[in-house]
Order: structure tokens, then C-alpha cells, then sequence
């Protein structure tokens, strides 16, 4: 699909967004180990949490939803899983494969997990390495999906230092853990989005400036509901595409603010957004509040070091924002972005730089001079949701059009997401776009 996107003239209104997916991913899981039934009020309807449901139904857990609407997860326990009659299918979603691994590599029996084209030249070795040091069997190809695991009931106890900044392969280790012999403890030297330490409710110890996460084994997981805030990620985009038209305001309720996913609100405010955060509370366990978002006049920064992981999924669109920034902004230390779902780096390289933007590429990131004079052309979304939505907020501020190709992939988190920008700029939304 090519979606068409025009310079607005103002951004105005309320948006609803989805829920938060890595939440959302987190708490299925929990839920499908829990003793008892749990609920998960606003599980969201993107096609990667969808994934993980689909996977934890062949792994014979009932999901449905109620009456009104609740998801419905009747926990199997940690013994209760059944061997899948068929390779696991994670779509997209890397978090789904690499979280569920852990779970798989506790189990009495053998799983294939597959994923889409894109997930498929994801790396997945950083999740094997301890997955075999506990006892488990992985294999890959080339150190890449279909990724196979033989499980192994108890697993080996291991200490693990991340070798690199990463919830996921942390997740995974501590998921692996509830299936191993004694305590299972993580080593992070940077800290990475807290979610799964949060949820399981582990004790954190902070020494000489790392973070040691413990988790027993065999340690039940009670039933509970589950509530899932909005997801900041979402609310990124709109943060910054507020921040960039003139003559904007746009509202954002009920966003999650936990720290460890929220800096990109901290530099946007560095450079000079006007942001403002009101009615700030606690939902299911997680800090929420209403995002308001009016024009601002940017300024470059430097964003590098602890702050990446924080901000890593944001980074395509924080690019945005800084061709439109007074002065240059550097940002580093974000090697990662080479193996999401594209290499990030140089498909936001290639695609602002088409727009007339000027950029300078480093391995581990971008330099970017800002107050270009963005004019719409054609563009590429190489399949990944993050930059085909970064450069919708481009052709927001772009002279004349913007051609998205491959704007279809923003339904793997924001289903609906063309639509909200049309309703924003006040444009009437195409019956067929």
C-alpha cells in the first residue's frame, strides 16, 4: 500500500492510543503461566501482541474474551503448557520469539518458532547463548530464525551479565529462570525497560551501578487482572508531529510514563517542546498521565550513553523532529537500531535524505543538520511499523506530498494510525487509501 501524506497546516484534536505492546506481550505470558484465571483489560488488537496469542493457544492455553469485551487467559501453571502439533508463528514480532524461548527452553518437549521475512533477519543468538548454559537446546540458521528449542525440565541456575543493553534477552533469561533449579539472576551495566522485573514483582538490587535481577525458581505466578496503559511509543509520534506544525494542540490520555521506556519525552523537552503533563496516576502498576502538545521551536542536541536504550524504538522519529531543529543533533551509541526490524539507521538515513535533509551516518547512529527544507517525494517503509509511521510525521511537514510505500506495516502496533493523522490535519479520510 502507498499511503499519501500532505504538509498540514495545523494538528488539532484528541487521540485514543492503543494499548502499550510490550505490556501487553508480558502480561499474556504471565497470564498463560499463572495459577488460574487472569484478565487483561485493553489487550491490544496490533498484530504482534495478536501473535503471541495466537502462539500460547497452540500451546493449549484457552483465551477469549468476555462480555464486555476483557481479554480472558485461563492460566495453565508452569506445568500445564502442551507440546505445539506445529512450528510457532510470531509474525513480526521479535519480542514474542524471543520471550516465549525462555518459557520453551523450560518445557518437556520441542518447539520450532518462525516469524515473518523481517523477523527472520533478526539475530537470536543473544538469546541462545544462556538459553544453552541453562541446558536447553537451540538451534538457528546463521544465528537467525526458524529458531528451534528443545526444552529441558529443571533448567541449570545461571548468573548472566547482558553482554548488550536488552529487556528482551533479559526477559527471556528471567522467564527461562521460573523453570530453573534455585535463584536465576541477570546482570544489566545499562538499564533497559523494567516491565518484566515490574510484573514479577523481583526485587532489584543496585550495586556499584548495575542492576541485579533475581528471580526463583518454581516461583508461582497468582491469577490476576491485568490493566494495560496506552503506549508511549504510539504517543511518540504524535509528540513530535505536534511539536513540528504550526499553529498545533493535540491531547494524548492515559499514556504509560514509566521511566524506562518515557526519555524521549526528556529530550524533546531539551530541545525545546512544549509539553505538558497533567493528571499524573498509577495504572496497573505502571505511572500514567494526559500528554498535551502544542508548536514548539526545536533546537539540536546530543543524545548518547545510558539514555539509548530508553528511547531506542523512538530514535526514527526523533530524527524527524531534528531536521526541523535549529542547529545539529547527534545521536549514538544506538548500534541496535542495525537489527530491528530493518537496519533503521540506513533506511531513515535514505529516506531523509531523499526528502532533502542532511545526514551524516556513523555505525552506531546519526548526525543531523537541522532546519532543512523537507519536500515531499517517494519513500520506502522497508517494512518496518517505526519508519513507515516516522516518515508519515515527515510528510506532515514537507513541502507538497509524500509517498509512503509499504505504509501497511504500521498496523503491526498502531492499527489505524493513517486515519488518525488525516483526522488531525482535518483532511477527510480516503474509503480506500
Amino acid at each position: 500500500m502507498i499511503r499519501r501524506v500532505s504538509q498540514a497546516q495545523s494538528l488539532l484534536g484528541l487521540v485514543e492510543l492503543p494499548p502499550d505492546k510490550s505490556i501487553a506481550h508480558r502480561a499474556a505470558l504471565l497470564a498463560a503461566l499463572a495459577d488460574g484465571t487472569s484478565r487483561l483489560v485493553n489487550y491490544p488488537s496490533a498484530a504482534d501482541p495478536q501473535s503471541t496469542l495466537s502462539c500460547l493457544r497452540q500451546l493449549g492455553v484457552p483465551i477469549y474474551e468476555d462480555a464486555h469485551g476483557i481479554l480472558v487467559v485461563e492460566g495453565r501453571g508452569l506445568e500445564g503448557l502442551r507440546a505445539p502439533n506445529q512450528p510457532l508463528d510470531c509474525g513480526n514480532s521479535g519480542t514474542t520469539m524471543r520471550l516465549l524461548a525462555g518459557i520453551l527452553a523450560g518445557q518437556p518437549f520441542a518447539s520450532t518458532l518462525v516469524g515473518d521475512a523481517s523477523l527472520s533477519r533478526r539475530p537470536m543468538e543473544r538469546i541462545a547463548a544462556p538459553l544453552r548454559q541453562m541446558g536447553a537446546v537451540v538451534t538457528l540458521t546463521d544465528g537467525h530464525p526458524p529458531l528451534y528449542v528443545q526444552g529441558c525440565r529443571p533448567l541449570r541456575n545461571i548468573t548472566y551479565r547482558l553482554p548488550v543493553p536488552s529487556a528482551q534477552v533479559k526477559s527471556c533469561v528471567l522467564l527461562a529462570g521460573l523453570f530453573a533449579e534455585g535463584e536465576t539472576t541477570v546482570i544489566e551495566s545499562v538499564p533497559s525497560r523494567d516491565h518484566t522485573e515490574r510484573m514479577l514483582g523481583l526485587n532489584v538490587v543496585e550495586l556499584n551501578g548495575e542492576r541485579y535481577l533475581t528471580v526463583q525458581g518454581g516461583m508461582r505466578i497468582p491469577a490476576r487482572t491485568w490493566a494495560i496503559p496506552r503506549d508511549f511509543s504510539a504517543a511518540a509520534f504524535f509528540l513530535v508531529a505536534g511539536t513540528l506544525v504550526p499553529d498545533s494542540e493535540i491531547r494524548l490520555p492515559g499514556v504509560g510514563l514509566n521511566p524506562s521506556r518515557s526519555a524521549l519525552l526528556d529530550v524533546l523537552r531539551a530541545m525545546g517542546a512544549n509539553i505538558q503533563v497533567e493528571n499524573e496516576r498509577v495504572y496497573g502498576g505502571e505511572p500514567i498521565a494526559d500528554l498535551v502538545v502544542r508548536s514548539s521551536t526545536l533546537h539540536g542536541v546530543q543524545v548518547a550513553g545510558t539514555i539509548i536504550p530508553n528511547l531506542i524504538d523512538e530514535i526514527p522519529v526523533l530524527a524527524v523532529a531534528a531536521t526541523c531543529a535549529h542547529g545539529r543533533t547527534e545521536i549514538r551509541d544506538a548500534a541496535e537500531l542495525r537489527v530491528k526490524e530493518t537496519d533503521r539507521i540506513a533506511a531513515m538515513a535514505e529516506n531523509l535524505q531523499a526528502l532533502g535533509a542532511r545526514v551524516e551516518v556513523f555505525d552506531d547512529g546519526l548526525a543531523i543538520e537541522g532546519r532543512c527544507r523537507l519536500r515531499g517525494t517517494t519513500v520506502r517503509s522497508f517494512d518496518d511499523h517505526r519508519i513507515a509511521m516516522a516518515m508519515g510525521v515527515a510528510g506532515l511537514v514537507a513541502e507538497g506530498e509524500t509517498l509512503i510505500e509499504g505504509a501497511e506495516c504500521a498496523r503491526i502496533s498502531f492499527p489505524g494510525f493513517w486515519e488518525v493523522l488525516d483526522r488531525l490535519a482535518g483532511r477527510p479520510i480516503p474509503a480506500n487509501p
